[in-house]
């Protein structure tokens, strides 16, 4: 869904844009770290019992587990869960 208005779409990616490419970086990683603390207290809400093995596992599925196939992703879990 975009609801936002065609110009300030543009007024907002000049204003990114201006910012230098370490600040943009960094406020990239910033919100994929707020993204991964949201989806971590979600699955530790579902499962408060988890081990670290099984949380990466979880991450990694929530975040990238639609870009593997099903043998694909079997591989990356086995070693995540080891």
């Amino acid at each position: 869904m975009n609801d936002t208005n065609a110009s300030m779409t543009s007024k907002y990616n000049k204003l990114l844009m201006a910012k230098s490419k370490q600040t943009r970086l960094r406020m990239g990683c910033s919100m994929f770290d707020a993204a991964k603390k949201i989806v971590r207290s979600a699955i530790l809400n579902q499962n408060p019992k988890i081990t670290a093995g099984r949380m990466k596992a979880e991450l990694f599925l929530r975040f990238y587990g639609g870009e593997f196939s099903a043998a694909e992703q079997k591989k990356i879990l086995n070693g995540l869960i080891r």
